[in-house]
């Protein structure tokens, strides 16, 4: 390997010539040994903050031990020259901080993971050390109850290179994992004979090590309602009733589940503007179990919403936009409906503001219009109970609990809602009417702690 051309060879000859001593010939000649290098890690304890390491991230200092080191000129990391202050270095140690500009993936494979240490074209020292990008996180997973056949991506930062997949019940996975270059996301298909009982995270191997995902996967121990069996529907007035549940569209495995609007509700023409469709409930007192209780072999009760989040499935075949919402509430007592109405908000006007609002179409944060909402197939949602209505403000698991059990009607529910979006006076979505084709299945409660793994054990 020549890093020649990055120096200007004709020239230090020309100065080494006139002001050169013995000593810095002397310097220049001597070969470089590396034995090891040192990751200086102010942030762990004192005893270990200057480790032995086998790879190192963009942006880490690492010492570089070893001899023969006076006289060094340049350092290459991945190809990449690399600034490192000679005034500070010694003959047998050299600190350098790994430049978020290097490569990684792109980086010219004859330069990756090599450190090399030049003093001339005729005295460089090329050493293997792996460098990789920031750890690897996730942000999302498309699909957590995936049946057989279905593709699963997952969505983060620093994914690239993914080799290897281990699912909750141990299953591993190698092929046809497709792993995107920017490491955005990495996918795979949901393979057959995977134990549906063990949920939690999905490890990933990759070039920037291991990731992991919430430990949402597969997980079904907190299911509210999901028409096969787990859960309990009720009916009354005010909601759908059992004859107008539907056999899942796809016939993916799911059996059945909600329209968002039954078909003879379409057929009449749907949901005006201004008004919220009939609802989908759970049975609710005397039949509903304490949350607090039924979920505790899956999560603590005193698990913070913030890693707490309800799930749904939903299949959406045609573009869904520019109007109406579904609404989720923890109890039976709704007065107001929609976007910004008070039982979605952390107001303390009411006892129990325990109602969310999800729309597809619109940024939740800025208002923003997003593209039209359509799914080639089904999609989990997730929405984290710290965006709940009262949860806002903080609260658990057990306070979620203690709340639907102090609740009049405990019944848990979902309804769609075509009113208007006053997201502020600038940015409003008046309703139209709306009539098409929404499928909803899996109501249920997750643990949704985001994760990024150390690189050491303590």
């Amino acid at each position: 390997m020549k890093y020649l051309k990055y120096i200007g060879v004709a020239a230090i000859a020309l100065s080494a010539g006139f002001f050169t001593s013995c000593s810095d010939d002397d310097d220049a000649a001597t070969k470089m040994t590396v034995d090891s290098v040192y990751l200086e890690d102010a942030s762990s304890s004192a005893t270990n903050h200057d480790r032995q390491v086998e790879f190192a991230r963009l942006g880490q200092l690492i010492r570089i031990q070893g001899t023969g080191f006076t006289g060094l000129k340049k350092i290459y990391i991945n190809g990449y020259e690399t600034y490192f202050n000679n005034a500070l270095m010694t003959d047998n140690n050299v600190w350098v901080t790994l430049n978020s500009n290097t490569k990684i993936a792109d980086a010219d494979p004859a330069d990756r993971n090599k450190i090399v240490l030049y003093k001339s074209d005729d005295n460089q020292l090329v050493y293997d050390f792996t460098i990789r990008a920031a750890s690897p996180s996730v942000s999302s997973i498309s699909l957590t109850l995936p049946q057989a056949g279905e593709k699963v991506t997952v969505n983060g930062s620093n994914l690239q290179e993914t080799t290897s997949i281990t699912l909750p019940d141990g299953t591993v996975i190698t092929d046809g994992i497709e792993s995107d270059p920017d490491g955005e996301f990495y996918t795979f298909t949901m393979p057959e004979g995977v134990d549906g009982s063990k949920g939690g995270s999905i490890v990933s191997e990759g070039a920037n090590g291991t990731a992991k995902t919430p430990a949402c996967f597969n997980e079904r121990r907190g299911m509210i309602l999901d028409l096969d069996g787990n859960g309990v529907q009720g009916g009354w007035s005010a909601t759908y009733t059992s004859e107008q549940i539907v056999a899942d569209p796809l016939n993916s495995g799911r059996g059945n589940v909600f329209p968002l609007i039954p078909e003879d509700v379409q057929t009449d023409g749907g949901i005006g503007a201004g008004t919220q469709a009939k609802g989908w409930f759970t049975a609710g007192n005397g039949t509903d179990p304490v949350w607090a209780d039924a979920f505790a072999e899956m999560c603590a009760a005193s698990t913070d919403v913030s890693n707490l989040a309800l799930q749904f499935d939903i299949y959406c075949p045609e573009e869904w936009d520019n109007t109406g919402m579904i609404e989720f509430t923890f109890q039976n007592n709704l007065s107001n409906y929609g976007w910004g109405s008070t039982e979605t908000t952390n107001t303390t006007n009411i006892s129990y503001p325990t109602a969310v609002v999800w729309v597809p179409w619109m940024d939740r944060e800025t208002g923003e219009h997003l593209d039209a909402y359509k799914t080639e197939g089904w999609q989990t949602i997730t929405i984290p109970l710290s965006w709940v209505g009262k949860y806002q403000n903080g609260g658990t698991l057990q306070t979620v609990s203690d709340d639907r059990e102090a609740a009049s009607y405990k019944n848990f529910g979902m309804f769609f809602v075509n009113k208007d979006v006053e997201f502020s006076d600038d940015i409003v979505y008046p309703a139209v009417r709306w009539n098409q084709k929404v499928y909803i299945d899996n109501w249920r409660i997750v643990p949704y702690e985001k994760f990024t793994i150390s690189d050491f054990n303590d």
